[in-house]
């Protein structure tokens, strides 16, 4: 018989994971439909291809997809990989914060900010659109958790939340007055609101710090050869996730390289 901290811990971190894996199934769908304005309770899920209704047993989060081949039962019609990554980057994510964090009221909050950065991430790469159900509905969230015991106060979060926005509002007006030309997208400063509200002012400096890093790094060199657009949210999702996982480490041993041991 399995010792009762170890069943106390993985018997939650397997219904949260269960539960991961169903929510990520409809933030595939909201991750396609806000960005284009439709509703994400009607119409049902269907085929794009054939436009046929998916039937609730082809609707089976990862399992559903493998055993399809990834393809539609009615008319063989591809579909995304998209979909079952999501799904198991969802599980993932909410059963791993219960491993993480124990069965606590800070697994719920950070399973649910881990949850709105992938959405984000997947609508940003996806559209180049930042749904405002995500930023802005997150910072609320985010805000509500701040009551809940541990975590940031609500004090804190509120003021992560202004500062968040302020900030990339100027960081945007600033670009727009140097080129002459829209710098950054609004859906950018809400989001940078969302993250405040769960990471506080700290958290909001190393995201902006690390997301724009990445940013630069990885897209930069496309960017300047393209023209295209940096898709600043994943970056910015990137940033947030790792400050929320290992911020204070990071942290720590910049302050030890800089500075030497304390």
């Amino acid at each position: 018989m399995l010792p009762l901290p170890l069943v106390d811990l993985w018997l939650p971190a397997a219904a949260a994971a269960l539960f991961g894996l169903l929510l990520g199934s409809f933030l595939n769908v909201c991750t396609i439909r806000w960005p284009q304005d439709q509703s994400v309770v009607t119409p049902r899920s269907r085929c794009p291809g054939c436009s046929r209704e998916i039937a609730w047993y082809d609707n089976v989060p990862v399992l559903s997809w493998i055993l399809l081949r990834g393809r539609c039962r009615a008319c063989g019609e591809g579909i995304s990989v998209q979909y079952p990554l999501v799904e198991l980057a969802t599980g993932l994510i909410w059963g791993g914060s219960v491993v993480a964090l124990g069965p606590e009221w800070e697994a719920l909050r950070g399973a649910i900010f881990l949850t709105l950065l992938l959405g984000i991430a997947v609508s940003d790469a996806r559209f180049y659109i930042i749904p405002d159900q995500f930023s802005v509905g997150g910072a609320a969230i985010g805000l509500a958790l701040a009551f809940l015991p541990g975590g940031l106060t609500w004090l804190q979060a509120l003021l992560g939340a202004v500062t968040g926005f302020l900030l990339l509002w100027f960081v945007a007006w600033a670009g727009e007055k140097a080129f002459r030309k829209e710098a950054m997208g609004g859906g950018d400063i809400k989001m940078m609101a969302m993250l405040g509200a769960f990471l506080g002012i700290p958290g909001v400096l190393l995201t902006l710090f690390l997301g724009s890093l990445l940013g630069a790094v990885i897209f930069g060199p496309i960017s300047m050869k393209t023209g295209k657009l940096v898709p600043f949210g994943i970056f910015l999702a990137l940033g947030g996730a790792a400050t929320y996982v290992v911020g204070d480490a990071l942290v720590a041993w910049y302050m030890e390289w800089a500075f030497g041991p304390a």
